[in-house]
Parts: structure tokens; C-alpha cells; sequence
């Protein structure tokens, strides 16, 4: 890794291992992009890259030529209002209402290793291990200082990016406007991949050519959403999963942003992310700092596949903290599909000593433990025992701990119920309008995260909660966005800033409990997977990957996840049949096969399972315990094109020192057009030159064999939801 600036050139390079990526100053001072892909030859100068030519009706700086038009330029981060008419980066506006900006090169720095960002999820690693480039900007209009922050890693091609404002000025700035990282292409062939979909048919991946015009998706629910995912992809016409130039860009936020992405009349692209402007200002006043959240720029040159390892391997080594990451999880039994609000402290007993003597090593007690909640429409908020339900709560863990197995709970944090103790004491403490109508969803309504307070009570309830009894688990759900995003506590110039201080609340309480209990594991959810974003990784190591459990709906969630992030993060579990989601009856081993790809466990009452479906319980603890390793470590690939939306799904993991592998080929429904179809699995990864045995079959060739000719799954997938797995081993 290499951070470079030529003067002669006013050129800044950053080399990592097979990256580069280079900008300059341009004649008026503004930054211009030139390059980003694959590594160029060293020293090698780039500064005629710049586009200089004249458009018609394209102003330019004063005092130069028409060619030096910012209109024109691709550039690294644009302001508003001075000349070019472009989708800008930022908008500052000042006291006396001018939003006129400027981005003008003043200064710069490059530092080893990297500052965290206050409040923020932020990318780390070891200071030898890691360089920043700082550059700083000049607003000559409100006299702000933008920071543009660039970070590369030894051991990655990832590049770290963050914006900071500065308010050097006597008087109060206001942001209207934020980008964590803008992209500018000099071409717009490409197709847009993105991650879409709603509850319970999160992240398909969907893949569209750019248009003229204006495109993108955002959120403006205070999360990120089951909608969309914030990153994005930028493909090349030709790229595949092993080839093909592609460009990621991921956002580490977990409240409202945007994906914005505009071609222009001359077919450049100009892409950006960041905090979603709409209802979002911030007033910065004099002497204070505002930081944007992280992006992550990901570049491969082999495909949507090597962008994922990229950005797999990243996360797990640069943003997920937790001691549990590379740790083996607990296989866990959730009584949420078993019991729902209907139970007491000798049901749970019951399923818990089922799920011992199967293996499973985790009871994990879901909703309705607490206050008065026997159904969704009160308690909220309320985060004592309800000992109606479980006695002396106490004693249930240590019953459930003496029977080998761990404890976990769910928790809502962030919402409260209209019926509760907390909102009689505290109504004010509910995201509001006031003397205004309020929306309600599932019966209950939103904490203003963004008091102190509210965090301090959350913190002292739960961490009582904690404290009282063997508690190593907790899921943190959130089952509704956030509406009337007004808070009492701020006057009305601040308003716009409620949305992101919410989030900063959120986080507040999260490094608070993690301090209080390092070891704890939490496990991230909202409505199944609608905060599943990198930021919330900074926090957590896995998030339940969607509310729907049905094995066949899986394989798109779970493939379109991984476009982006690691399967250790994917709560994924085995449920009951009919389906609770879809009504729809899959095989439990199946069932088991597809919930083997991410952190494994069980949404079912176990106590009831037929001696056969409770042998292939049996067989599946074994099986994960014996290829967890394996899953969690290794380097994924999806086999087939589409992300799992086809009618034959494959994927593996193979070793880091590549003489393992795991293959998984799934079969969704029968085609009645080929009563014998040829599935011919290639398994990408491979040595080559190595030989592999195919565990369980008489059979051993090359690697080379294995990833061009494949393996013949035909005759292994018969019916309706079918599945195999493939073992290779090298000799």
C-alpha cells in the first residue's frame, strides 16, 4: 500500500496491492478524478487523464478557459451553484441564506493508521497496517474547511472514505447536504447492481442498465429498510460472477440515505451515497465539526465474485469487532414459531431440555417475557420480568444453564407501547408532533433516541436485566420505522437533525452494553432484515437475515446478502412446516442445507418434532459443527449466475489454503420440460494443480478438473426442494 503526491504533477495516488486509484488539482484548484481500477505501473503519470475541452453553455472559473469547465470534469467531490450543474455533494448554506459552494484545494496530509469517527461505525486496523490522506477543501463562500478522508489497508483493495465539515467561521453553517463518497466515470456503460425488495423478500439483487438521467433508491424511514440495501454496484456490460470490471460502494450508516447515481448528455456517470437529505439539516456553529458517515469504495476485476470476497474479508477483518467473529456460534432454538406469546417458564423449560438432548446448545426466549405483554399491543418499554409468566426468572436461566445450554433474549430497545408504565412516566420521550396527529404501527410507536436520557434509561433496564441473570445472547429487534420525527427536547432549527442523532443514539447504546459486557452476543433484527447494513456490523456480529423462514424464499436472500456481506452475519435458521411465512412444506434436510449457510439454528418447537425429523436435528448439529469452520472462514462463491433467483442454486466456501471445500446444489422445483436435466456444477477456487477427493464418492481428480469440467449433480437432485452437498478434500 502507497499513498503518493507529485508536486510537479499535482497529482495524489493511492497503490494498494492490485488498485490504484488517482485525482489532482486542477487549474482552479478544484480536485479532478482520474483514474480508479486495476493497479497502474508505478510512478507512472496520469495528470493528462483530465478532461479538457469545451462544452456549449458550460461556464467556467474565472480568469481561465472555457476548456477548465467544472461542468465538463470529472470530479472528486462536488459543490453546488459554481458552475457545475451536476448532482453536487454537499450543500452548506449560510446565515444570510446563500447556498452557493465552492471546493477549492487548500491543504493536505498523510498519516499512518486511521482515527475513528466519533459516534460512527468506522473501518480500523493496526497503525502499521493502515495509511489516510486528508485532503482539505475551502468553501470560499461560507468559509468551511470540507475534509475529504482516504484510508487503505495493507491486506485489502477496499478504500476507506469519510467527509468531515469544519466551521471555522463566526457564524453558524448550515448543512443541507452531505455525501460520505461521490464516483465520477468518464462513461456510462455499465449496468446498476442493487440490492431490493420489501418484509420478508429483502435484498434480491437486481441488475439494470444506466440510464440518461437521474436514478438511485434511498430510505427515508430512519432506517435502512427492507427496501434497499445501501451500497451499490457499477458493472460492466460483460461482467460475471469470475470476470468482469465491477465497482461496490457500501455505506456504514444504519439510518435514512441515499443512493443517488445521474449520466449526463455526454454520457458520464456520476454516482454518490450518504445521509438521505431529505428531513435531515444539521447547524454547525462556530469551532465545531460534523463527521459524514463511512463509504467503502470496492473495485475487482473478477466480477461480482471477487468484489464479494473483497468486501467479505473486509468486514470481517476491518469493521466487525465483536470477540464472536471468528468464534463458532451456538446453535440456538428460538421459541418465537413455537410458542409466540403462549407460554410459561415450564413450556420454555421443556423446549429447552427437547433441544439439549439434541445438541442444540443455545434456548433463546423472543417476545412477551416482560411488563404485562401477552400479545403485541402493550409493554413496550417496560423491561422488568413478567413474573405472572416465569416465576423466579433467575432460577428458569440456571435450570436451562444447568442443562448445558446457554440463555439468550429479545429485546425491542428502541420502541414503546401507548399501554406501558414508561409512557404514562415519560410521554414526552415518544418521536411526536405536537398537537398533531400520530402514526402507529403494530400498535406501538417510536423512543426519541436522541435524548440522553432515554438512552441512560435504556441502559440501566437492560443492563439490570443482564446483570440478573446468565444472559449471553440477546436479539435486538425494531418492528416499525420512525415517523413525525420531532423531538421535544430540541427547538425547532434542530429538528432537521432528530433523524441522525436517533442513530447516533442507537449506537451510543450499543458501544454502552458492549463495554458493560464484552462477551455478549448480540444478534441485530428488524422485522427480520431491515437494518442490515454494515454499519450495524460495527456493532454486531450477525443480523437475522430475513422473517422469512421458508428454505426456497432463503436462496435469493441469502445469495443477494452475500453480494456484500459475510455469511457469518446471516442469522439464518431451520423452521416448521407449513411454513409460518408462505404455508409452503420443503424437506427438513433441505430446510437445514440452506440454513447451514449462515449462523445456524432452529425457529420450531423442538418438543415436538417426530423421532425422524429429530435424528436429522442430530445430523445437522453434527454437520455444522463439522463444516462451520469451513463456512465461517473460508472464501465464498456463488456458483451460479442470478443470485439464487433461478431453478438450480449453487454456492461453496473453500480454505483459506484452498485443500477444503464445501459445495451446496439446490434444486427448487421440477422442470416438466426435462425429465433429466444436466447440472453441471464447476467449482470455483480451486488449486489446480492439486488433487481433491470427493468425500463419500470414489473419486479423485485435479483441481483443474473439478473447476472446468464440474461435477455431474443430476442424479443427486430428485423432486421438488432438493439438495446435496459436496465435500472435497485435498489428498
Amino acid at each position: 500500500m502507497q499513498i503518493s503526491f507529485s508536486k510537479k504533477n499535482k497529482t495524489f495516488r493511492l497503490d494498494t496491492e492490485n488498485v490504484s486509484y488517482v485525482m489532482m488539482i486542477g487549474p482552479a484548484g478544484e480536485l479532478r478524478h482520474l483514474y480508479y481500477g486495476a493497479a497502474l505501473g508505478k510512478d507512472d503519470d496520469l495528470s493528462g487523464f483530465a478532461h479538457r475541452f469545451d462544452r456549449a453553455f458550460s461556464p467556467y472559473p474565472e480568469g481561465l478557459t472555457p476548456d477548465d469547465s467544472l461542468n465538463i470534469a470529472c470530479l472528486e467531490y462536488t459543490a453546488f451553484g459554481s458552475g457545475d450543474f451536476h448532482n453536487a455533494a454537499f450543500a452548506l448554506r449560510k446565515e444570510n441564506g446563500t447556498a452557493v459552494t465552492s471546493a477549492v484545494y487548500k491543504s493536505h496530509v498523510v498519516t499512518k493508521g486511521k482515527a475513528p469517527l466519533p459516534g460512527l461505525p468506522a473501518s480500523f486496523a493496526p497503525e502499521k497496517e493502515v495509511q489516510t490522506l486528508e485532503i482539505t477543501l475551502a468553501d470560499s463562500f461560507s468559509g468551511a474547511e470540507i475534509v475529504l478522508r482516504y484510508s487503505i489497508f495493507a491486506d485489502s483493495d477496499v478504500i476507506a472514505r469519510s467527509v468531515k465539515i469544519v466551521n471555522p467561521t463566526g457564524q453558524t453553517i448550515r448543512i443541507e447536504k452531505l455525501m460520505s463518497a461521490e464516483l465520477d466515470f468518464d462513461s456510462a456503460s455499465f449496468d446498476m447492481l442493487y440490492l431490493q425488495g420489501k418484509w420478508a423478500r429483502e435484498r434480491h439483487a437486481f441488475r439494470t442498465p444506466l440510464q440518461p438521467g437521474m436514478q438511485g433508491f434511498r430510505s427515508a424511514r430512519g432506517s435502512t429498510g427492507h427496501q434497499y440495501n445501501p451500497g451499490v454496484v457499477f458493472a460492466a456490460k460483460n461482467a460475471s460472477e469470475l470476470h468482469g470490471d465491477v465497482y461496490g460502494m457500501l455505506l456504514l450508516y444504519s439510518g435514512s440515505y441515499a443512493v443517488e447515481v445521474e449520466v449526463d448528455e455526454y454520457e458520464s456517470t456520476r454516482a454518490m451515497l450518504g445521509i438521505n437529505r431529505e428531513n435531515f439539516t444539521w447547524n454547525l456553529n462556530p469551532g465545531e465539526e460534523f463527521n459524514s458517515p463511512e463509504a467503502l469504495l470496492i473495485f475487482s476485476a473478477n466480477g461480482f465474485g471477487g468484489l464479494s470476497a473483497q468486501s467479505h474479508a473486509f468486514l470481517m477483518n476491518h469493521v466487525i469487532r465483536s470477540p464472536w467473529k471468528h468464534v463458532k456460534r451456538p446453535i440456538l432454538v428460538n421459541n418465537w414459531e413455537a410458542t409466540y406469546f403462549d407460554f410459561n417458564d415450564d413450556k420454555i423449560y421443556d423446549i429447552a431440555k427437547a433441544a439439549s438432548k439434541l445438541g442444540i446448545e443455545m434456548l433463546v426466549l423472543d417476545d412477551g417475557w416482560f411488563g404485562k405483554r401477552n400479545d403485541d399491543r402493550s409493554s413496550l418499554g417496560d423491561w422488568f420480568v413478567n413474573t405472572e409468566k416465569l416465576g423466579d426468572f433467575s432460577k428458569l436461566v440456571k435450570k436451562i444453564n444447568r442443562l448445558g445450554m446457554k440463555f439468550g433474549l429479545w429485546f425491542e430497545p428502541e420502541m414503546i407501547s401507548e399501554v406501558s408504565e414508561l409512557c404514562k412516566a415519560h410521554p414526552d420521550w415518544v418521536l411526536s408532533v405536537p398537537d398533531a396527529p400520530r402514526s402507529i404501527g403494530r400498535t406501538q410507536m417510536v423512543l426519541d433516541m436522541s435524548r440522553k436520557e432515554v438512552v441512560d434509561y435504556l441502559f440501566e433496564t437492560i443492563s439490570g436485566i443482564l446483570h440478573s441473570a446468565n444472559i449471553e445472547y440477546i436479539k435486538w429487534d425494531m418492528n416499525r420505522n420512525l415517523t413525525e420525527i420531532h423531538s421535544a427536547a430540541l427547538p425547532p432549527e434542530q429538528q432537521g437533525e432528530v433523524a441522525h442523532r436517533y442513530v447516533l443514539g442507537v449506537y451510543d447504546l450499543h458501544e454502552r452494553l458492549l463495554k458493560e459486557f464484552p462477551n455478549l452476543l448480540i444478534e441485530g433484527c428488524s422485522g427480520g432484515g431491515g437494518r442490515f447494513d454494515a454499519g450495524m456490523l460495527y456493532y454486531v456480529p450477525q443480523i437475522w437475515c430475513s422473517d422469512d423462514t421458508d428454505a426456497i424464499e432463503r436462496i435469493p436472500i441469502q445469495l443477494g446478502t452475500s453480494l456484500f456481506y459475510p455469511c457469518s452475519a446471516m442469522g439464518a435458521h431451520v423452521s416448521v412446516c407449513p411454513n409460518h411465512q408462505t404455508g409452503n412444506t420443503t424437506p427438513f434436510k433441505f430446510r437445514g442445507d440452506i440454513a447451514l449457510a449462515g449462523t445456524f439454528g432452529y425457529e420450531l418447537d423442538v418438543a415436538k418434532l417426530s423421532e425422524e425429523d429429530s435424528e436429522l436435528v442430530r445430523e445437522q448439529v453434527k454437520q455444522y459443527h463439522k463444516y462451520n469452520d469451513l463456512i465461517r472462514e473460508g472464501t465464498f462463491h456463488r456458483i451460479t449466475e442470478g443470485f439464487g433467483l433461478g431453478n438450480i442454486a449453487a454456492w461453496c466456501w473453500v480454505s483459506a489454503d484452498r485443500k477444503e471445500a464445501l459445495v451446496t446444489v439446490v434444486h427448487k422445483l421440477n422442470d416438466p420440460c426435462s425429465q433429466s436435466p444436466v447440472i453441471r456444477i464447476r467449482i470455483p477456487g480451486l488449486d489446480p494443480e492439486r488433487k481433491y477427493t470427493l468425500k463419500g464418492r470414489d473419486f479423485t481428480a485435479h483441481g483443474a478438473t473439478f473447476m472446468n469440467a464440474g461435477i455431474n449433480a443430476s442424479a443427486d437432485l430428485r423432486g421438488n426442494a432438493s439438495s446435496v452437498l459436496y465435500h472435497l478434500k485435498a489428498k
